[in-house]
């Protein structure tokens, strides 16, 4: 269970527990599919994760970790290799950005003046001066009011909201008071992981279109790895109990039990509407065009009319959940809420919060910044169909609660997202 602790506020999330709780896990032959071994360097017998590149390590639920080429079976027994994701990728410790001391969560909810606050961030001030190529008139552009006009509004309940679920997350362990010994450890983590999705998905779109009289709509996970066109040009399905392991140009991919997965350029969707399954809980993480993203030219953005053509009522069931991640700029989430959701008939029940935090229980960020927040949105909705509301509140449904809060320490790996499943399950 993710959920660490759950108050009016919200939740704590374990983010690392989660991910480690899905089943990655093999016996036997299957630990070593295709000839891949797996790389362990391993320090000591109690420690059981390895050293390499791959976000998720191996470790013997029987013993010790093997090494590469090491026997997995041993006298007759049914040996299992089960991998775990990497600590040191959730072990933020410090904020990005150190907040003045008395701006951290523990000292109380502070005044707060968006004047007062520009002055105070020098990063913000730095940017207005180097990049400003007139005298502006006004200190902030329409866009900046419209962002400190939605934070006005929702920072005391993130405050004081973070603060109550960040005490219970200090009384139980979870969380822990910085240390000098911790604030002195050296991160094991790579500096640059290479991940080739998005290069696959942009092949996707060389391929011949999908016809579907003559394609298999799914494909069932085989032991043996297959190319990579074959993988991007169906629903690949992992209907068995146990972890599969793929080989994506290159890369390996844990594939978790009964579950089943498209991957594929938003433009190439066919597959998986020919899959003809419904969906109880949608959730959509678009890359919004921003401009860092623009100069970063880390992966390509959707347009608001691309994110109109996803077929989300194609695959809703009945009153289907649908869950948009937004970024902080209220174009995109007036946008989401006033437009995207009536097209496709999903009725818009409420924003939530997702707070990143230290392992100290710390904002990552200063609250306040102009430059970057703690927090990003979510907007919930529901898809309309004909089923009434007042017949699924007579049936013991939950209303869905506004303005909760999912507090967590994120994953250094960009743009990966907490585990909402512990949430939803009620509503």
């Amino acid at each position: 269970m993710s959920v660490v602790h759950r108050l009016t506020a919200g939740w704590l999330v374990d983010h690392l527990s989660f991910i480690n709780q899905c089943g990655y896990e093999v016996c036997d032959s299957f630990a070593h599919p295709g000839g891949v071994t797996c790389n362990t360097c391993v320090t000591s017998d109690e420690d059981s994760h390895s050293i390499s590149t791959f976000a998720a390590t191996p470790s013997s639920s029987n013993g010790p970790p093997y090494g590469p080429g090491d026997a997995i079976e041993a006298e007759g027994k049914r040996a299992k290799m089960r991998y775990v994701f990497r600590e040191e990728f959730f072990d933020i410790s410090k904020p990005h950005i150190a907040a003045a001391p008395e701006e951290q969560l523990c000292q109380g909810c502070p005044f707060f003046s968006p004047f007062i606050s520009l002055w105070n961030d020098t990063n913000f001030c730095c940017f207005l001066l180097i990049l400003q190529k007139r005298k502006r008139k006004c200190v902030f552009n329409q866009g900046e009011l419209d962002a400190l006009e939605y934070h006005s509004k929702v920072r005391k309940l993130i405050w004081e909201g973070t603060l109550h679920l960040v005490q219970e997350g200090l009384k139980s362990g979870f969380l822990r008071h910085t240390t000098a010994k911790l604030s002195c450890r050296k991160n094991n983590v790579p500096h640059h992981i290479v991940c080739g999705l998005a290069e696959l998905c942009e092949m996707a779109k060389q391929f011949p279109s999908v016809n579907e009289s003559d394609h298999q709509a799914v494909r069932v996970l085989e032991e043996t790895s297959s190319a990579d066109q074959d993988l991007l040009s169906c629903v690949m399905e992992n209907s068995s109990n146990r972890l599969k392991i793929i080989v994506l140009m290159g890369q390996k991919y844990l594939v978790p039990p009964k579950s089943s997965f498209l991957l594929s350029d938003i433009s190439c969707l066919q597959p998986l509407l020919n899959y003809k399954k419904k969906y109880d809980v949608i959730v959509i993480d678009p890359p919004w065009e921003n401009k860092s993203v623009k100069r970063s030219n880390r992966y390509s953005h959707l347009s608001s009319w691309q994110i109109k053509q996803i077929p989300v009522p194609a695959l809703a069931a009945p009153n289907c959940l649908v869950v948009m991640w937004v970024t902080n700029r209220q174009k995109h989430l007036r946008f989401v809420k006033d437009e995207l959701y009536s097209h496709w008939s999903v009725k818009t029940l409420a924003e939530w919060h997702w707070v990143k935090i230290t392992t100290a229980g710390e904002f990552v960020l200063p609250l306040d910044s102009l430059h970057k927040k703690p927090y990003e949105v979510l907007v919930l909705g529901r898809v309309q169909g004909h089923v009434k509301e007042s017949l699924r509140k007579s049936e013991g449904v939950l209303p869905i609660p506004e303005h909760q809060l999912i507090v967590s320490i994120p994953c250094s790996l960009h743009s990966h997202k907490p585990p909402l499943a512990g949430m939803f399950w009620v509503f």
